[in-house]
């Protein structure tokens, strides 16, 4: 069973372990009603502590997280980890491999692999606590947590760097501020429109590439560095076509596969401060292999 441990500050001495465990830690109400239900679920220097008791300076409160009770189904697919820890872990997702589980696509995604890792290594199956969630075709970082603790503290607190081709020319550097809504009649498919919720999507323009394609047909093409200060569905991507000038290979939003086989989207930087140790963690990967052909380089960060 996953433990989190927190020492109690003199400061401190005299709070109730709810309070503590609230204002102090972070600790979410659900959480601690959770590990109320759980024998021994809260301890202070090994022994059951109920919320209700005081804490002493000194003291060290024990949380025993409990298994999750619905966990991924485990399948062996290959993953790639850049960092892991007992309460995170990093992952460089390819592009093609869905996140989560869904209809079409129940044994062939990043859970079940991270499933399948946690199992041999001897670790108890959890849920898939994704932080920052990518499209099945964009490829990059993604961040998961280990436990509902440390996902709740990292929730919001992520900044992320996304490297994006578009079709067209663009100098420079500029924001889009467009509200994006869910396209009349398509259940996934989203759009710029008036009554959509607001979307900041800052970009800097990195190079201009000018492509023939196989069939012959000549693009113009922007690598981007793009930093988001709101989160929506197909953000991006949505912004991009606004402009006229969808994602190379993004064929859901216009862009063209002439060049390459699914929309030209990366995360590529990834900064947050480690939910239990306090210590700012960075992590960056180079453009894989498709997006650098296209763009006619090798590595960008």
């Amino acid at each position: 069973m996953p433990t989190i441990k927190f020492a109690v500050p003199q400061e401190n001495d005299g709070i109730s372990v709810y309070n503590f465990l609230r204002s102090k830690c972070g600790v979410s109400y659900r959480l601690i009603k959770k590990l109320k239900r759980v024998p021994m679920g809260i301890t202070a220097n090994g022994q059951h502590i109920r919320t209700v008791d005081p804490l002493h300076g000194g003291d060290t409160v024990v949380l025993h997280i409990p298994e999750d009770e619905n966990p991924t189904m485990p399948v062996e697919l290959p993953i790639d980890i850049l960092y892991e820890d007992e309460h995170i872990a990093v992952i460089n997702k390819p592009f093609g491999m869905p996140v989560h589980p869904a209809r079409e696509h129940v044994a062939d995604t990043l859970a079940n692999a991270f499933s399948a890792h946690l199992m041999a290594n001897g670790e108890p199956n959890a849920a898939f606590r994704v932080i920052n969630r990518l499209d099945r075709d964009t490829s990059g970082l993604v961040l998961t947590a280990k436990n509902s603790h440390a996902a709740s503290l990292l929730h919001g607190h992520t900044d992320k760097v996304y490297y994006a081709v578009c079709q067209g020319n663009l100098t420079g550097s500029g924001t889009i501020d467009a509200p994006i809504r869910v396209m009349e009649g398509h259940g996934i498919q989203r759009e710029v429109g008036e009554g959509g919720v607001r979307a900041v999507t800052h970009w800097q323009a990195m190079k201009n590439i000018s492509v023939t394609a196989p069939n012959g047909i000549q693009y113009d093409l922007t690598l981007l560095e793009i930093h988001l200060e709101t989160g929506r569905t197909h953000q991006i991507r949505v912004h991009f076509t606004s402009l006229g000038m969808p994602l190379a290979g993004d064929d859901m939003y216009g862009g063209s596969r002439d060049l390459i086989c699914r929309q030209a989207l990366h995360c590529g930087q990834l900064d947050f401060t480690h939910p239990i140790t306090g210590k700012p963690m960075h992590f960056s990967i180079p453009l894989p292999d498709d997006m650098a052909t296209l763009c006619g380089i090798c590595d960008i960060m």
